[in-house]
């Protein structure tokens, strides 16, 4: 399972580097605002969950103990990609720059944790 969470960790990393390259690249090229970039954004969001959820899994059932700041960016990825959600309304006319922003937040906080690792 410390396998699984590892190798996961990698593809929450790629797809929110992507997600986020390409939703700021949408914000200048029009041809880019395509709606697989929402389904490409909310599939890469929800990768961050399933990585805390390995992680929980790995502390409570498997007896890992892991150290204190990974689990707290780990769960700030959590917070964040709610933040970001709900700021959606808000910042309509920037909405590619937000979630393009915010992924890449997300990897910010992905590389921390696999420092701390």
């Amino acid at each position: 399972m410390l396998k699984a969470h590892a190798d996961w960790a990698y593809l929450v990393l790629l797809s929110n580097l992507l997600v986020g390259v390409w939703s700021l690249a949408a914000h200048w090229v029009a041809p880019l605002r395509v709606r697989q970039l929402w389904w490409a954004v909310a599939v890469a969001q929800a990768t961050i969950f399933v990585q805390v959820a390995l992680g929980v899994y790995l502390v409570s059932a498997g007896g890992l103990k892991a150290p204190g700041m990974h689990m707290f960016y780990g769960f700030v990825g959590i917070v964040s990609v709610g933040i970001i959600y709900s700021y959606r309304t808000q910042l309509k006319a920037w909405m590619y720059v937000l979630y393009g922003g915010g992924s890449l937040f997300l990897v910010g906080l992905m590389l921390r944790a696999f420092y701390l690792a």
